[in-house]
C-alpha cells in the first residue's frame, strides 16, 4: 500500500516547571483522579526540574528513524506528535494536511495493547483528523510489536548488560505500568507482557523471573494490577536474594515513571532492605529497535513477511472490534 509520510506518536511530557500542571491536567482530563494525587505526581517532575526526558528521547528517536529510512531508500517525511504536550498531535495532523500529505503510517511509542496504550491513541488520531477538517490525511497505526524480534532482541541486550553488572544470580524482575483490572480483563495487555517477558528471560538464560507492576494512579477503591514493584522487591530480599535486575519492559523509553518510580523510589526501597538493584535500560534508540520500526513500515508498505517470536503470532494490523475498551468507572460511595 502506498504511504507518503510517517508519524511518530507519543505520550509527551513537560519541558519546564511551568508546563507540569497543564501537562498533568491534559493527562488526567476526564479521569477520576483526586487533585491531591496530581499534585503528588507533579512533585516527581519538580524533582527533575520540571522536565521529562521523554521529549528529548523522542527527538533522538526521530533523528535515528529518519536516518534508518533514508539508508534503506524509504524517502518519506517523518512527523512527530504527542497526546499530552507539544508538539500536540492535533497541530501535527494540521501541518501534514497543509503539507499535502494524504496517507500516513503511524508508529506509537507503546508496545502493548491496552486502552491507554492502543485504543486511546486511535481515538486521539481520529479526533485530530476531525479537528483538521476536510482533507486531513488518513492515518494507519502500525501493529503491536511486543513480540517482534527487534523488540525482544533489544530488551535482551539491555537485560544481559544489567545481569553482567548485577551478577548472574540476580533475581530478574520485569515491570510495567499498572492499569485497572477492568481494563486488563478486556484487552491483551497482561498476556502480551507475560509473553514478551518470557521471551526475553529465555534469551538471557533466566528461567526464573517475575512480572510486577508500578506507577498506579487510580482511586483507592478501584482494583489495579498487582503485585507492586516495592512489595515484590521486599519479597525477593526475604527469599534470600542479594541482587535484582529490574527491566521496565512495559516502557520503551526512560520517561518519568522509569526515572522516578524505579531509579528513585524503587532504589530507595532496595537501599533500605539491603538489596542491590540494577535497572536495565529501555529500548530507547537502540539500532535494533530503530530497525524494527523500519521493518514494521516495510511490511505494511510492501507486504513483507510479519515477524513475531513465541506462540502468540503477529498481532493483526487492525485491532479487533471492541478491543481495549476504556476502564469501568468505580462506583462512588
Amino acid at each position: 500500500m502506498s504511504y507518503d509520510a510517517i508519524l511518530l506518536l507519543s505520550f509527551g511530557g513537560p519541558e519546564a516547571e511551568p508546563d507540569v500542571i497543564p501537562f498533568l491536567e491534559n493527562v488526567l482530563r476526564g479521569r477520576n483522579v483526586p487533585r491531591e494525587r496530581m499534585l503528588e505526581v507533579a512533585e516527581h517532575y519538580y524533582h527533575y526540574g520540571g522536565k521529562s526526558p521523554i521529549n528529548d528521547q523522542n527527538r533522538s528517536l526521530l533523528t535515528a528513524l529518519k536516518q534508518e529510512l533514508a539508508d534503506h531508500g524509504l524517502n518519506l517525511p517523518v512527523y512527530w506528535g504527542n497526546r499530552n504536550w507539544h508538539p500536540l498531535l492535533a497541530d501535527t495532523v494540521t501541518q501534514m494536511k497543509q503539507d499535502g500529505v494524504r496517507r500516513v503510517l503511524c508508529f506509537v511509542t507503546s508496545s502493548f495493547g491496552s486502552y491507554s496504550g492502543c485504543r486511546q491513541y486511535r481515538e486521539n488520531i481520529e479526533a485530530a483528523r476531525a479537528g483538521a477538517g476536510e482533507g486531513a490525511p488518513e492515518i494507519d497505526k502500525l501493529r503491536h510489536h511486543y513480540n517482534h524480534p527487534g523488540f525482544i532482541e533489544t530488551m535482551s541486550i539491555r537485560v544481559r548488560a544489567a545481569l553482567e553488572e548485577a551478577g548472574s544470580a540476580a533475581a530478574l524482575v520485569f515491570t510495567a505500568h499498572s492499569i485497572p483490572v477492568s481494563m486488563a480483563e478486556s484487552g491483551p495487555y497482561v498476556a502480551q507482557l507475560e509473553e514478551a517477558s518470557r521471551l526475553v528471560a529465555e534469551s538471557v538464560g533466566k528461567p526464573d523471573w517475575r512480572l510486577v507492576y508500578q506507577s498506579r494512579s487510580g482511586p483507592p477503591g478501584q482494583p489495579w494490577l498487582e503485585p507492586d514493584i516495592s512489595d515484590s522487591l521486599r519479597q525477593i530480599r526475604s527469599e534470600g536474594a542479594d541482587s535484582a535486575v529490574v527491566a521496565p519492559i512495559g516502557f520503551i523509553s526512560d520517561h518519568m515513571e522509569v526515572l522516578y518510580d524505579l531509579d528513585t523510589e524503587a532504589q530507595a526501597v532496595c537501599r533500605e532492605i539491603g538489596l542491590k538493584m540494577v535497572r536495565a535500560g529501555t529500548a530507547g534508540c537502540h539500532p535494533r529497535f530503530v530497525r524494527m520500526i523500519r521493518e514494521l513500515i516495510e511490511e505494511r508498505m510492501h507486504g513483507a513477511a510479519k515477524q513475531a517470536l513465541g506462540v502468540l503470532g503477529p498481532y493483526p494490523d487492525t485491532c479487533p472490534a471492541g478491543c481495549c475498551p476504556p476502564p469501568k468507572r468505580p462506583s462512588q460511595p
